[in-house]
């Protein structure tokens, strides 16, 4: 039986998809407010099973299951351009999981919980019967979840070693809601074997411009609510750095809702850095309101 190149498998785990996760996961890590001192293997442990365990988990799983949209789309991917022969991307999606399990139970009973919310969404994404991804509003919050909120709660969890503090599970929520208008925007590029092959994303529902209004609304009301919430909590500077973040996100929103289509990618490049900058900021800003209590 063939056998896919080492170049092929990388290509369907999708580093570049990586990073987000991993960075939600790190953001977790600095809003608890616990010190990493002994704490360093088992933080490297969960950015590596947040990104190149279970985010690859679900790329793996989406271009097995959706090899005839990437065919129309994106013929060049592993699995339709026989690069990924046979079975083969099944297998790996399978074998993905496994491994994922296996490091995640290592970690303790929080990330393993974590983990497994995060492959079942991973699955139930792109199989059927349910398939989230067929509808935009339904996958965009899953793969949302998965990015944003479960692994930065997984990273506070992890460090605190129980719930974590209220403030920071509804900062992660808030991020999360934003995430779905990101995952929007990344559908841009597979509008046509989309409608062709009967997925409603957003952009074949709305419509290119009607959906990338939406992700503007959808990114930047969490992060308005994240700026009210530290203004509450008294950290204003922090506040004001997001604020200010936001403020070049509208800048780069005016020049996507002109042309959206051609621009998504590029402000998935630009618009979201900042947006995941302010993550990091809101992590900080939390740090020490979790250390000093209620």
């Amino acid at each position: 039986m063939a056998t896919p190149a080492p170049s092929a498998l990388i290509e369907l785990l999708k580093p570049i998809t990586w990073f987000a996760p991993m960075w939600a996961f790190t953001c977790g890590v600095v809003s608890s407010g616990a010190s990493p001192t002994g704490q360093w293997p088992v933080i490297a442990a969960g950015v590596i099973l947040a990104g190149p365990l279970v985010c690859a988990t679900s790329q793996a799983v989406n271009d097995w299951y959706d090899r005839h949209v990437d065919a129309i789309n994106e013929p060049q991917r592993p699995i339709p351009s026989g690069r990924m022969p046979g079975r083969w991307g099944l297998y790996v999606a399978a074998g993905w999981t496994v491994l994922s399990l296996v490091v995640a139970t290592a970690l303790g009973p929080w990330i393993l919980g974590a983990a497994l919310f995060g492959l079942v969404l991973a699955w139930i994404y792109s199989a059927p019967p349910l398939r989230l991804k067929r509808n935009g509003w339904w996958g965009n919050s899953a793969v949302a979840i998965c990015y944003e909120g479960l692994p930065w709660f997984t990273g506070a969890a992890v460090m605190a070693a129980s719930v974590p503090d209220h403030r920071v599970l509804l900062v992660a929520l808030l991020y999360s809601v934003g995430a779905h208008g990101i995952m929007t925007l990344n559908d841009f590029k597979s509008v046509e074997g989309d409608g062709r092959t009967g997925i409603r994303s957003l952009p074949v529902q709305l419509g290119t411009l009607g959906a990338a209004r939406l992700a503007c609304l959808v990114m930047a009301v969490p992060q308005v609510a994240v700026i009210l919430g530290l203004f509450t909590w008294d950290r204003p500077w922090h506040g004001t750095v997001i604020g200010l973040l936001l403020l070049g996100q509208f800048i780069l929103m005016r020049r996507l809702l002109a042309a959206p289509r051609e621009r998504a990618a590029w402000y998935n490049g630009t618009g979201t850095t900042l947006y995941v900058l302010g993550m990091l900021v809101a992590a900080f800003a939390l740090r020490p309101l979790v250390q000093g209590g209620p």
